[in-house]
């Protein structure tokens, strides 16, 4: 079984490359199926979560070519049927796009129903009710979505919660229905806004992505494309959040800078400073922080995929902090995990009260998601002595070359599978 093994102690200092988006990577995959014309990719995050849903795609039919490792060329003019089974799914939750692409482009999907990080209750509800919406008859049986209907028809459609999930998918849908669709209470988030552009660019009519009200006028058709994928705001957060934990000095070049302002602001109240430039920003941490309140809320709030790394970097800092998660009810699983390297958190609910204590001690310790698991790696790379990390299968669901570019800026830390490596990682290090 693969783990990180990580000797804490080093700041981190440099400059680090941020990859594409994975969220809207996944949306911007699915919707390639919508045109029997080649489309290009570029800037695709070479990441777990990527690689299978190009598996799911290859198994009805479509042609994926790797062009470079950040770059395909996809044709899904030969897709030939339009089911996406469980072996998908499971793995990864976004598969469940297909839903809305393959409805689009051919009125029929059958998508078994979707896994991923289990960091709590994401009903699918939603989704199917924005398909309803336009004509879709949608059953589920046995695990399975089946959809399917004569002719998708636009309509106006209230989302009863700020979902990413749902609106990206009937926005897909959507995209190909006679007549015109307006999605209120639409999720906001910069990979919304990328798979609306990405679609626009293969001809749809979509306005108002970004805001609360989207506006799609459907289209007969869409057209072959050449894309490149926003930079990752999760992957650069998680960067900036490095720096400050380690009282580092850090480049985080290929950003928006703009997507990053709630991790900004609450990385300056907190004591860190921040040079913001067109396309990168620097963190800078030279004392021990201060405690802050923060509470996760849809986009442009604080993100729920930014918790975990914010959380472990208060439970180093002077003072009482409060964290509270608003999105996911199941989203303080790392917190024993951090308490057996020497935290002092206090989970309440969706709280978590932190107390901030003065160092970590490494441990043996699993990663139980995805952000999580990037969050456990930061405590490590400040504890005291050795941490071993198991399960970083999660970790490389979102994170490309992960500790290779930590190691970049100055952390100690391996990725190994053996006894013998872990020995001999022990040895190097001293």
């Amino acid at each position: 079984m693969e783990q990180y093994i990580i000797k804490g102690g080093n700041p981190l200092v440099g400059e680090v490359e941020i990859g594409g988006a994975k969220n809207a990577a996944l949306g911007i995959l699915a919707a390639s199926v919508m045109t029997s014309e080649p489309v290009v990719i570029e800037n695709l995050p070479d990441v777990r979560d990527t690689a299978v849903l190009i598996q799911a795609m290859e198994s009805v039919g479509t042609r994926v070519e790797r062009i470079d490792r950040h770059t395909v060329r996809i044709n899904a003019s030969g897709i030939d049927n339009y089911t996406i089974d469980d072996g998908y799914i499971k793995k990864i939750r976004a598969s469940y796009y297909m839903l809305g692409a393959l409805l689009g482009r051919f009125n029929q999907a059958n998508v078994a129903l979707p896994g991923g990080c289990n960091i709590g209750s994401r009903p699918i509800d939603q989704h199917l009710k924005g398909f309803r919406a336009l004509g879709v008859k949608v059953e589920v049986s046995r695990g399975m979505i089946c959809a399917g209907c004569d002719n998708l028809v636009g309509s106006h459609i209230y989302m009863d919660v700020v979902t990413v999930g749902a609106t990206i998918n009937v926005m897909l849908a959507a995209t190909l229905a006679a007549g015109k669709t307006i999605i209120e209470n639409a999720a906001k988030e910069p990979h919304v806004v990328d798979v609306a552009n990405f679609l626009n660019s293969m001809g749809a009519n979509i306005k108002g992505a970004g805001t609360d009200v989207i506006r799609i006028k459907g289209v007969e058709k869409l057209h072959g494309t050449t894309y490149s994928i926003i930079p990752d705001q999760i992957e650069a957060g998680t960067f900036m959040f490095a720096a400050a934990i380690t009282k580092g000095d850090v480049m985080i070049k290929n950003v928006i800078p703009k997507h990053l302002e709630s991790i900004s602001a609450k990385l300056i109240e907190i004591g860190c400073q921040i040079e913001e430039f067109d396309d990168c920003l620097r963190v800078v941490a030279t004392k021990r922080l201060s405690s802050t309140h923060v509470k996760t809320l849809p986009y442009p709030g604080f993100p729920t995929d930014m918790q975990p790394q914010i959380a472990t970097t208060l439970a180093l800092s002077e003072g009482t902090s409060i964290v509270t998660e608003s999105i996911f009810e199941n989203r303080f699983k790392y917190v024993g995990e951090l308490q057996r390297m020497g935290a002092n958190i206090k989970v309440e609910g969706n709280t978590a009260i932190i107390e901030g204590v003065d160092s970590f001690s490494g441990a043996e310790i699993s990663a139980p998601d995805l952000r999580a698991g990037a969050a456990l790696v930061l405590a490590a790379l400040v504890a005291e002595g050795i941490t071993i990390i198991d399960d970083i299968i999660y970790i490389e669901r979102g994170y490309e070359d992960f500790p290779e570019k930590l190691s970049l800026l100055g952390a100690v830390i391996e990725k190994v599978d053996s006894e013998r490596d872990i020995q001999k990682f022990k040895l190097k290090v001293g």
